[in-house]
């Protein structure tokens, strides 16, 4: 590696930590009371070793009456002080650094909720569930623990060094020996530390994922016999991040063996130096055990230090992830106007869309009206570009060319938060969250509604049927995802909430497409009345629940190729016809998603 590029390392290094130690900046008062503890923990050793030299020549050689009272006292106030150092010093740094964590796993959660859609889709899932589980826990090894160590035992070793330097400059000429290696061997430590924790992070969202996949299909993967496909997908994610581990391992056991093995040279030199026969007979016992136990005791805390270099770049290849997380831009919204309540008059004007990465276009030359108050069915195979357009309408991704007008006015004029206020949406994989009833239905903006709003929501999607008996009503917990409910009854939950929003336009995934017959005339009613003096754009899969729309637009490789009314697209004897035919001659009632 070039010198420049090490000493780039070596600044982007401290520029992270730097940033990480910003997060403890709260709790100063704290950090205050850490260091100094830390800082008594380390001095009290130093301390106690230098108190050798009068033990030894002037208790046990001289019988010095007041040394042999004193000394035992001495010795217990030293190590109470240092019991209250190491108290302060070990609750303080785990006080600070759960804070820490908590304060990073805040900020990167914060950002996954302001990040736009397109961040969603490049990456999985389990990288980024594991930023929060696993990758900001190593950031409080960097923040905390990492300094806790640096501290601690850099105190003790400076207390040490002037420990042989007061009481023997010639003997401490050994460590001359000792320093360079040291330093030599961290430098090379800490680039392989950082090197294999970056790859670690990868490899531990790939074994969330997997498990996340496992066990969310864990019915897919009894039906088809997956058992042993998906346990070897496992053991070999799980089996290279063993090997990553075992190279940490195996650079800090290099490390720390390295450096005993330079501390027992350093060691040997000092006992030669010591035993010269010009140096032996002019310094006492007392100099030569204290300077050779302050060696001694220097090692532990050295081997430490260059063991500490893996909790830093571990922490540091962490805070790299983390942070790059923080600092994407947040989901763009240049509007400026706040959009009141919509007429709903919607035009989609010559509207193209390509995906992030993309190579082709999904929607291509779209033009489309929405009257106010009416409604529009989507219709066609599926990748045909359905739900590519409705993704459009509250901005999920922005028109690649052409432009969509709402009211009369360009809809990227309108802020984001007002724009969406309009829209109520029920898709086909309804999302529940582990909560109650009541809440999963007046969720976010709608939570001050009152408990007679949320049960006329209920009775109006047909859901009181079967909240009814539930034990607590609507205040009872439906579990992760809606797991305590049947598919019909969490999307019915899905269709109250859209009830209650009461938004000007209205969004429509096969709505129905959970419900069995009765349920599903029922909500159909439903959803009539909701419809009305709403816009309404229809995603249908079963063209039986559309003939009655005001248009239907049948679209194809992202382009619209039919529009007309039932009565219309049937005459036309196009691909809507052919598509009903498939449905009702050949009993086919589905034409899949988009």
């Amino acid at each position: 590696m070039s010198k420049t590029k090490v000493n780039a390392l070596g600044a982007e290094s401290w520029r992270l930590y730097r940033r990480l130690l910003a997060y403890t900046r709260p709790y100063w008062p704290v950090v205050v009371i850490t260091l100094v503890g830390m800082a008594v923990e380390g001095g009290a050793l130093a301390l106690f070793t230098q108190q050798l030299r009068p033990m030894i020549d002037l208790m046990f050689a001289r019988k010095d009456a007041y040394y042999i009272f004193w000394m035992p006292i001495w010795i217990v106030g030293i190590f109470v002080v240092r019991a209250f150092g190491t108290f302060a010093s070990s609750y303080g740094i785990s006080y600070i650094g759960r804070n820490v964590v908590q304060a990073i796993q805040q900020d990167v959660f914060a950002s996954y909720l302001r990040l736009p859609a397109s961040f969603y889709g490049a990456e999985p899932s389990g990288q980024q569930i594991s930023r929060i589980t696993y990758t900001s826990e190593q950031v409080a090894s960097a923040s905390t623990d990492a300094v806790k160590v640096s501290v601690t035992e850099g105190v003790t070793v400076i207390g040490m060094f002037y420990v042989m330097l007061s009481n023997s400059a010639y003997l401490t000429l050994a460590l001359l020996l000792m320093i360079p290696a040291i330093m030599a061997i961290t430098t090379l430590v800490s680039r392989r530390y950082r090197e294999i924790s970056r790859r670690i992070q990868g490899m531990m969202g790939s074994v969330t994922g997997t498990v996340e996949e496992s066990v969310g299909a864990h019915r897919e993967v009894r039906i088809y016999g997956g058992q042993a496909y998906e346990a070897d997908r496992f053991a070999a994610i799980t089996n290279r991040t063993r090997r990553l581990n075992l190279k940490i391992a195996a650079t800090s056991a290099t490390s720390s063996s390295t450096v005993q093995t330079v501390a027992a040279f350093a060691l040997a030199l000092l006992v030669y130096l010591g035993t010269r026969p010009s140096v032996i007979d002019s310094m006492s016992p007392g100099v030569f055990i204290t300077v050779l136990t302050a060696m001694g005791g220097m090692l532990p805390s050295l081997k430490r230090l260059t063991g500490v270099q893996a909790n830093i770049q571990r922490g540091l290849s962490a805070a790299e992830d983390l942070f790059s997380v923080v600092d994407m831009p947040p989901e763009r919204d240049g509007g400026s106007r706040e959009l009141g309540r919509t007429h709903g008059d919607i035009r989609f004007e010559q509207v193209a869309l390509v995906y992030p990465r993309g190579e082709f276009r999904a929607l291509d030359r779209i033009d489309l009206h929405c009257a106010p108050g009416t409604v529009t069915a989507l219709v066609g195979r599926s990748g045909s570009g359905k739900s590519s357009l409705v993704s459009l309408l509250p901005r999920f991704y922005e028109p690649s060319a052409g432009r969509i007008v709402l009211d009369g006015e360009n809809y990227q004029h309108y802020t984001l938060p007002s724009l969406r206020r309009q829209i109520a949406w029920v898709g086909q994989n309804v999302v529940l969250f582990d909560d109650t009833v009541a809440n999963n239905i007046a969720y976010g903006e709608l939570a001050g509604a009152g408990e007679a709003d949320i049960v006329a929501a209920a009775e109006a999607a047909n859901a009181m049927e079967f909240i009814a008996r539930m034990p607590q009503g609507i205040h009872t917990q439906i579990g992760q995802r809606g797991n305590m409910l049947s598919g019909g009854q969490r999307q019915r939950i899905a269709i109250a909430r859209a009830i209650l929003k009461n938004a000007p336009i209205l969004v429509l995934d096969e709505a129905t497409s959970a419900l069995d017959t009765e349920s599903e005339r029922l909500i159909q009613q439903a959803l009539q009345r909701l419809m009305r003096d709403r816009t309404t754009l229809v995603i249908a899969h079963r063209l039986s629940t559309i003939e009655g729309a005001d248009q239907i637009a049948v679209l194809d490789h992202g382009r619209i190729i039919e529009r007309g009314t039932h009565a219309e697209l049937m005459a036309l004897e196009g691909q809507y016809a052919s598509l009903h035919r498939m449905q009702f001659h050949d009993g086919t009632h589905d034409q899949g998603g988009d």
